[in-house]
């Protein structure tokens, strides 16, 4: 069977798998479209969790990432996990014992603001527009490679998909469909890891391949992979790979505004008032934290794999004998080569030729049959240029693994983009519908009335969502998504901590803190992302790790207008000394 015919049966049963649940979990209410109506047993929720948090950043550019800059992209790996403890422990408990369907809701009751509410609403959407975009490129990467098609046709195919089943069953149909594509993801993820590392290292379990010795050169000659690594790294001029060249102060703000942006996300907040019990929150938190792990200690090793197969297959290559991944990645226009010295033979050697802009093809090829690009070059010694967010997909195929085997992680990068897509795009659903349109403009409205409110605002998210997937910030999935975390660290994550914990916190402070917190965290990444230069940063903190300082001005601004101005009322005090009362718990 070719190659093409095992992507379709693939995508086509994942995709069936999808539909049919969608169609069989049609929420009739509120509660049904906004919390699965309350029942999600605690497994099944930290299945679907996972799925959500999982994401096209995690799957395909996390370990596409940790191929291309070893240690540097470690600051992900603890980001992500790390907020994600913080999250089930200091948030999702109190929230859920707050008994709301929506973090906004929550926003707007214990500030007792509609103001603060309408700040929510407004932090909700340019949290969630922001990491929607990084998801519909993933969709489209994958799209592109599977049908060979342009980019732009796959994210508008992956959004009509995303649309169909989130608009129409709402939390209760994504809570079961995100359970289906956990599965599909998580053997999509391992099984080629596991294929992988018998081939490079003899280890059956990827973990003790990453620590173990590389053993494609004979036995005799067998060297810890992490050692062959920085061998070939540091003969092609790239720094050592376990060596990393971001400033310290960077890779920790990045990796705090990582940390604490998980914990203020609010598509994986929502994702704890599904299930029946504040007891049952913690349940789902450790099912969800086991499910992650399996995805997040594989990473490393995948990452480690793709490195060692890329620089294997590609550096002093003829390009008459490239094998047929290199070419197929080439006509997407995600991988190019530059044959600089006009000897027909890559060097994938330090530099970048393109100065990272994406190659652009002319529609000529050259003497050697290479595509000509219009890119002005650069005098650096690399020729080949490729998009890293393609490594995971690529890498079964640089390994030489059977076909159905890349189908099976193709249909897993989809599982990925989509579950998280339909997450985000419910809470910004939501957001207009219920915090904007219920709470605020129209509170008569009817149930009926709130769930068509919920999918007109789906629709419209998503063709937004759509064209900032083709037209992305940046051309890198986890980058992009990273803004999102920074945009969450400083607005949600301090706005919500301190409600919970500091009974004096009042409006006059929240909001204001809100507001100039998000607003220095969002000027910053505009203006180093499309108007400065993007190494002159202020005390060399990057657009990805700014949140950080943004959060921090918010917990300054709160706290200190907050203890100027009166205090909230006794009822607030009161919510909130209940809330953290772990004796007085609701279901």
């Amino acid at each position: 069977m070719s190659q093409e015919l095992w992507n379709y049966l693939f995508i086509g049963l994942s995709f069936a798998l999808y539909i049919g649940i969608a169609f069989r979990s049609k929420a009739g209410s509120t509660k049904e479209y906004y919390v699965a109506g309350g029942g999600v047993s605690s497994f099944a929720n930290g299945m679907a969790t996972a799925a959500d948090w999982m994401s096209a950043a995690t799957f395909i550019s996390m370990a596409g990432g940790i191929a291309a800059s070893g240690y540097n992209a470690s600051r992900f790996l603890m980001g992500w996990t790390g907020g994600f403890v913080l999250l089930t422990t200091l948030i999702v408990p109190y929230l859920r014992k707050f008994g709301k369907v929506t973090v906004v809701d929550f926003l707007g009751d214990r500030f007792e603001s509609t103001t603060a509410r309408l700040v929510g609403v407004v932090c909700a959407i340019f949290i969630c527009m922001t990491y929607i975009m990084g998801q519909m490129r993933g969709v489209g990467l994958v799209f592109s490679r599977l049908f060979e098609i342009e980019i732009a046709t796959g994210v508008l195919i992956g959004s009509a998909i995303v649309f169909f089943y989130a608009g129409l069953g709402g939390m209760k149909g994504i809570t079961y469909t995100q359970v289906a594509q956990y599965v599909v993801m998580i053997f999509a993820y391992t099984i080629p890891a596991v294929f992988i590392s018998l081939l490079l290292t003899g280890n059956v379990i990827p973990q003790l391949g990453l620590i173990g010795n590389y053993t494609q050169d004979g036995a005799e000659a067998a060297i810890p992979l992490l050692e062959k690594l920085n061998q070939l790294n540091v003969d092609l001029g790239f720094p050592k790979y376990t060596d990393g060249s971001l400033s310290k102060l960077d890779m920790f703000c990045i990796t705090a505004a990582l940390m604490c942006g998980t914990a203020g996300l609010p598509h994986v907040i929502v994702r704890f008032f599904t299930v029946k019990s504040v007891k049952a929150v913690r349940s789902s938190a450790c099912w969800t934290l086991a499910c992650i792990a399996v995805i997040y200690l594989t990473a490393p090793a995948i990452g480690a794999f793709a490195r060692t197969n890329f620089m294997n297959e590609v550096h002093l290559s003829s390009y008459n004998e490239v094998p047929e991944w290199f070419n197929n990645w080439e006509d997407r226009g995600l991988i190019a080569w530059v044959d600089k010295n006009q000897d027909g033979i890559l060097q994938h050697q330090a530099g970048d030729v393109f100065e990272g802009r994406v190659p652009e093809f002319s529609g000529e090829r050259g003497v050697s049959g290479e595509r000509i690009l219009t890119n002005p070059l650069t005098a650096n010694a690399n020729e080949v240029y490729y998009d890293r967010d393609i490594l995971v997909m690529a890498n079964p195929e640089m390994a030489g693994l059977p076909r159905w085997v890349i189908a099976l992680v193709m249909a897993g990068c989809v599982a990925a983009a989509l579950s998280t897509a339909a997450g985000l795009l419910l809470v910004l659903s939501t957001s207009i519908s219920h915090d904007l349109m219920k709470k605020v403009i129209h509170p008569t409205m009817t149930d009926k009335q709130e769930v068509l409110y919920a999918r007109l605002a789906s629709f419209v998210s998503l063709l937004i969502a759509a064209y900032f997937g083709i037209n992305p910030p940046s051309a890198i999935v986890a980058k992009t998504v990273a803004f999102a975390f920074g945009l969450a660290a400083s607005s949600f994550f301090p706005t919500i901590l301190m409600g919970i914990f500091f009974k004096r916190v009042n409006k006059f402070g929240a909001i204001p803190g809100m507001i100039c917190g998000i607003t220095f965290t969002f000027g910053y990444i505009t203006y180093f992302q499309f108007f400065a230069d993007h190494t002159n940063y202020w005390l060399g903190i990057s657009p990805e790790g700014i949140g950080f300082v943004g959060m921090i001005l918010n917990f300054v601004i709160t706290l200190t207008i907050s203890y100027l101005t009166p205090p909230p009322s006794a009822e607030i005090q009161a919510m909130v000394e209940e809330i953290r009362n772990p004796r007085a718990v609701k279901n």
